[in-house]
Formats: structure tokens, C-alpha cells, sequence
């Protein structure tokens, strides 16, 4: 079986990543802050690696330690990056420069991967035409909106130049499930009746469930597919009205619906920001967040990713958002 490394193995996705592999018989390496958690990392099997990402020159160290001990890894996940932070430029800092520091640092100790795997986000690609509602297409030119995605376009556009390390970048859309804590907040507005739209009723989303995104990872590694971007979703695009129906359904909901004015909706945002930073603890409601969410197309064509990884995702919307709601039930976070 495969030698995989996973950064940012604490996270909600990377966790799942991590027991994955294990099911599939891999030997993990999980890599992460020595701040981070490890509460979803108990299992003896896992053996953990603590990363300065920041720092190349020790990363080389401990590469070259590895390959002393292990060889090299077959493919390196790298799942880490930042979704919130308290200076808008740690975006670029994070997603982009550190994905540098570790790429260059597996150069310079030749541990070099069967294929390094990227998991960016449809952010880098910036929403669809809100005229037409046409699906965002692999093809599209990107122009991303937040810092956040303007980050991940840079890690994605750094990745694709270098030619050292064959590379796949992997975009997923809404990523929800167990464990989620941002999706979290719109099903416990539901469940305690209320249905609250962002200045309109009226937007399209795309989703993929988080034990079909990590399938379709360790579907992609021993591809021989390299040099290339998907598109990771379930197959289909929902209205946000669908959502909220297909979870008022789930939870056996009525809800009182709210579209809050856009001028409304930014406010609180700033007022967010400003909490954030007194506080020092970064937020994910921000004015660089308000443009993504108030944004109505985020629907995306993913029939590519289907065709040539043979993929068919065991879960639509409604099968997942009742998984996770069962799960929140369960752990008592509903």
C-alpha cells in the first residue's frame, strides 16, 4: 500500500482523509500545527508529523530525516490553508507561500511524490453570470473575488508552472458532513425556524458531500491523470431554495423566512471584522466573505471530473444533509 502525507490532517476535511487511508490500508502521515487538535487523530496507526510551513529550511530537515527512515512519500495531499484570518493578506501568506515553502522544500531534499495532490476551491474561479445562470465551466477565465480565492488561484498558478512535481489541483464547491461547523450554522437557523436569505431569494449552489470528496481523492492518486484541475461537486446544482426545503424536509421543520437587505447583511460584516479584531480571533463573516455569499451563481459543471475518474457519487443533497443532521443529532450539536 501507498506512503501518504496529509497537511492539515486536524481539519474537518483532512480528518476524514486521514481515517480513509487507513481504511484503504495506507500508511498515513499526518501532518499539522503542534497548536492543532488532535481529537480526530487517536488512531495508533497514524503517525504524525508536525509542520512549520513557514519555515523551508526546517521542513528540508525533516524530509531528509524521513527519507532516511522511510524512503519517500508515494503522494502528498496537501489539505492545509486558511478559510479565515485576522489580516487579509495572511490569505496569500497561508494558501500561497507556505504551498511554495513546501513544494520547494521537497525539491531541495529530492523527496519528490508520485503526484501532489492540491485541494483548492471554486473560489479561484469566482462566481458564474448571474444573467444567465450558465454553470462555471473548467474553461472559464478566473477571476476570483475574496482574498481568499485570489490566494488559492496564486497556490494553483505557482503549481501548474513548476514542472518538478506532476500535480493535481482539485476544487471542490460546498463541502458538508459530519463534524462541519459551517454549514452548521444554516441548519441550526432552520431548526430553530428560521430560513434567512442574503438580500435574495433567488441563487444557485453546488455541493459535494464530504465522504464523496475524500472517494474521489484517493480515486485521483493512483490515476494516471496529472497536470490538471477539477470541479468537485455531486453531479448537480441547487437552488437555495431547494437547500432550505430539502432541510426543513429532514428535520421536520417550519421555518419563517427572512431576506435581509444587502446594506443590512455587509453591516454586520464590518461589525464582525472590527469584534474580530479586538478580540484577535478571526471570523469567517467578513467583508471579503459578504461578496461570496451575497454572490447568486455558484452552480459549476463538474461532467468532466464524472468522465475521467469513472465517478459517481454515492451521496445527492438530500441523502447527505440527512446524514449530517443525524450526526449533529447524535453528538448532541442540535
Amino acid at each position: 500500500m501507498a506512503k501518504i502525507l496529509i497537511t492539515g490532517a486536524s481539519g474537518f476535511i483532512g480528518g476524514f482523509l486521514v481515517e480513509q487511508g487507513l481504511q484503504n490500508r495506507h500508511t498515513i502521515y499526518a501532518a499539522i500545527r503542534k497548536s492543532s487538535s488532535t481529537k480526530y487523530l487517536t488512531d495508533k496507526r497514524i503517525n504524525i508529523i508536525y509542520l512549520n510551513l513557514a519555515d523551508k529550511k526546517s521542513l528540508r530537515q525533516i524530509w531528509e530525516k524521513l527519507q532516511q527512515e522511510i524512503g519517500r512519500f508515494d503522494y502528498i495531499i496537501h489539505n492545509a490553508g486558511a478559510t479565515k484570518v485576522l489580516n487579509k493578506s495572511n490569505f496569500e501568506t497561508i494558501n500561497y507561500q507556505y504551498t511554495k515553502n513546501l513544494v520547494e522544500s521537497l525539491y531541495g531534499a529530492n523527496m519528490i511524490p508520485s503526484k501532489f495532490v492540491f485541494i483548492s476551491s471554486l473560489a479561484a474561479y469566482g462566481p458564474g453570470d448571474e444573467n444567465t445562470f450558465t454553470p462555471i465551466k473548467i474553461t472559464d477565465t478566473q477571476t476570483p473575488i475574496t482574498n481568499y480565492g485570489k490566494s488559492k488561484l496564486k497556490a494553483e498558478q505557482f503549481l501548474f508552472q513548476q514542472n518538478k512535481i506532476p500535480i493535481l489541483i482539485l476544487r471542490p464547491t460546498g463541502v458538508y458532513g459530519p463534524r462541519d461547523t459551517g454549514y452548521y450554522e444554516y441548519f441550526k437557523s432552520i431548526n430553530k425556524h428560521i430560513e434567512i436569505y442574503l438580500g435574495s431569494t433567488k441563487q444557485t449552489l453546488s455541493f459535494i458531500y464530504i465522504k464523496d470528496l475524500v472517494s474521489l481523492i484517493y480515486i485521483a492518486l493512483p490515476s494516471p491523470i496529472a497536470n490538471r484541475g477539477y470541479f468537485i461537486t455531486d453531479g448537480k446544482n441547487y437552488s437555495i431554495k431547494e437547500f432550505a426545503a430539502i432541510t426543513k424536509k429532514v428535520m421536520n421543520k417550519r421555518t419563517i423566512r427572512i431576506v435581509t437587505p444587502l446594506f443590512m447583511v455587509k453591516s454586520a460584516a464590518i461589525i464582525s471584522e472590527k469584534i474580530a479584531k479586538l478580540t484577535k480571533k478571526a471570523t469567517m463573516f467578513t467583508t471579503d466573505k459578504f461578496k461570496e455569499i451575497t454572490k447568486k451563481n455558484w452552480s459549476c459543471d463538474a461532467e468532466e471530473t464524472m468522465t475521467d475518474f469513472n465517478f459517481l457519487p454515492k451521496y445527492d443533497l438530500q441523502h447527505g444533509v440527512e446524514e449530517t443532521i443525524n450526526w449533529y443529532k447524535e453528538k448532541r450539536w442540535l
